[in-house]
């Protein structure tokens, strides 16, 4: 059986249930094999380095799918150095074999709307299905109507026997809950609870290491899954 491969990246910073909601919903949506977390870099749409560093996301990460058999996180952006991009990440995944027809990148909606601004867009769209979940704020109609060009490449989205060769735009409509990063990190710095927002191994990680408490900089821009990369294995645990 072909496997195909539902790729979900971001800062983390830190991770949510909501992203755990755009994967479970790409993955019940697609019927993917695995769902790889990958925490970026550097990433190209935030003005502001991560508040956390590397080490802390990944290991939010790790916590956050702990448990979730077909879940997995890795480091690669992590360890390459330079600007996160997704061009980059799908291009690395082809070297290794993952045909654009096997691969899924997950983001929300609201990452979608800005999908013009991405580094080697329109190229990018051609190296794997690009899976849009409805997001709170963003109907999958509003970030489509974004790039109306896009539009004869989007469909409801079918199982992956059904995707064919080309890849395409494949819309999930699905309820995910309204959480942000930024809303995570300033509840945190204001000394107020976070439970129902983050798996509680995360806020326990989160409260042993004091992280997020210190009050930041005025945020810009939203943490979405935007840009990163990752492989498959055997364990929730990836190296490069």
């Amino acid at each position: 059986m072909m496997r195909h491969l539902g790729v979900l990246g971001g800062t983390f910073d830190p991770i949510h249930s909501g992203h755990l909601d755009l994967a479970a919903a790409a993955r019940s949506a697609l019927a993917l094999s695995e769902v790889v977390f990958v925490p970026s870099h550097d990433p190209p749409h935030r003005a502001a380095d991560p508040h956390a560093s590397a080490f802390h996301r990944f290991a939010l990460v790790a916590l956050a799918i702990d448990g979730h058999p077909g879940y997995r996180v890795s480091d690669r952006e992590l360890a390459r150095q330079g600007r996160s991009y997704t061009a980059d990440t799908l291009d690395g995944l082809h070297a290794e074999g993952w045909a654009p027809s096997q691969l899924f990148f997950i983001l929300g909606a609201d990452a979608f709307a800005e999908i013009a601004t991405w580094h080697a867009y329109p190229a990018v769209l051609d190296a794997a299905h690009f899976v849009v979940v409805a997001r709170p704020g963003t109907t999958l109609e509003q970030a489509l109507a974004r790039t109306p060009d896009l539009m004869r490449r989007a469909h409801p989205a079918p199982g992956p026997a059904d995707a064919g060769a080309s890849t395409r735009i494949l819309l999930v409509e699905a309820r995910t809950r309204e959480i942000s990063s930024t809303m995570i990190r300033r509840r945190l710095a204001a000394r107020q609870p976070i439970d129902g927002f983050v798996p509680a191994a995360v806020a326990q990680h989160i409260a042993a290491h004091r992280l997020y408490q210190t009050p930041s900089s005025p945020e810009t821009l939203e943490d979405n899954p935007l840009e990163t990369d990752l492989h498959g294995g055997n364990t929730n645990i990836q190296g490069a």
